[in-house]
């Protein structure tokens, strides 16, 4: 099989392409012959040695793949070779071949096509488990999304109108604005320039967003308890921005907020069973039409890093992915 390989703790552009045998499956792992690749920003931070994650090295990066069953380990029943499936493993993605743990392997709907499956299972997930379980989301409620034209901002945005919220957005530039909207952002505004605070209590009739979803960290945290409702719930979903923020706590006195923070790969140690439930009810509201995975790029196996840059310099919309 093929693989990029990272050898020692550095950037995307020290991976390698590198021929590897094929990994043959253990009890409760699914061997999966690859067809898309799911790139994610803690894919970067994985290679940087920065991610809570450090897996041995050398070790292939990627969370996510599509493909088909090639064999299964001893004490797998629910998959069989030659089932289209999505998986969702700690590491070992970009690859040609993909060892997965069993749990994490789910057969698509026959109307998923592998592009989709690569680019669904982490940041669905992370949204329906944010807005769903974690804020509890009500019908009618504003939710600001941060980033919204990234993979998980798209995934928010969609989630939050599936749910029957008003959705704000925010993103960097008039393009990403623009497909905000389009997926179901109500209205957007630019987030690096000044105002955008202003604009959102204006659009929210001076009360503020009841939910702001942030991956982004940094001010734009900061500046999100500038514009959120009193009880309103401020989620921390990551820090795309490179800088964790700290919150002075008299406003979250003061406006009686929430911050709730999210690690979803948490999940699958503390209630995977919450896991299994939330793949159905995505695949519910997919097989509606109600989320649709946007893909912005796909490149070969080989452009890792340029995929990754995409990614890390937040020039991608949506989700970008590989194919080996």
């Amino acid at each position: 099989m093929r693989a990029m390989v990272v050898s020692q703790w550095g950037e995307p552009g020290d991976l390698r392409l590198t021929e590897l045998p094929d990994p043959e499956p253990k009890p409760g792992t699914v061997a999966i012959d690859v067809q898309a690749i799911g790139c994610n920003f803690f894919d970067v931070l994985m290679v940087q040695g920065k991610y809570q994650v450090r897996p041995p090295l050398p070790f292939a990066p990627g969370g996510e793949v599509a493909g088909t069953v090639r064999a299964v380990g001893a004490g797998v029943s629910h998959v069989k070779p030659g089932d289209r499936v999505f998986a969702m493993l700690g590491w070992g993605g970009y690859a040609s071949v993909a060892l997965a743990p069993a749990s994490g392997v789910v057969r698509m709907p026959a109307s998923m096509s592998f592009e989709h499956g690569a680019a669904f299972g982490i940041v669905y997930q992370t949204s329906y488990f944010a807005l769903a379980h974690r804020t509890t989301l009500r019908a009618g409620e504003t939710l600001l999304v941060h980033a919204a034209a990234g993979g998980v901002g798209l995934a928010a945005v969609q989630i939050g109108r599936a749910l029957g919220a008003r959705v704000l957005a925010t993103a960097g530039s008039a393009e990403k604005l623009a497909v905000a909207r389009e997926h179901g952002a109500e209205d957007a505004f630019d987030y690096s320039t000044p105002g955008w605070v202003d604009r959102v209590m204006e659009a929210t009739g001076g009360r503020g967003a009841d939910v702001i979803y942030d991956p982004v960290g940094g001010e734009v945290f900061d500046l999100s308890t500038k514009c959120i409702a009193f009880g309103g719930r401020l989620l921390v979903i990551g820090f795309a921005s490179g800088t964790i923020p700290s919150i002075q706590l008299n406003r979250v006195l003061l406006k009686n907020i929430s911050i709730v923070g999210l690690h979803w790969g948490a999940y699958r140690a503390h209630d995977p069973g919450k896991i299994a439930e939330t793949t159905a009810d995505l695949f519910t509201l997919y097989e509606k039409g109600a989320i649709r995975p946007v893909v912005s790029s796909v490149r070969p196996l080989v452009e890792a890093a340029a995929a990754l840059d995409e990614i890390a310099t937040r020039k991608s919309i949506g989700k970008v992915l590989l194919r080996p």
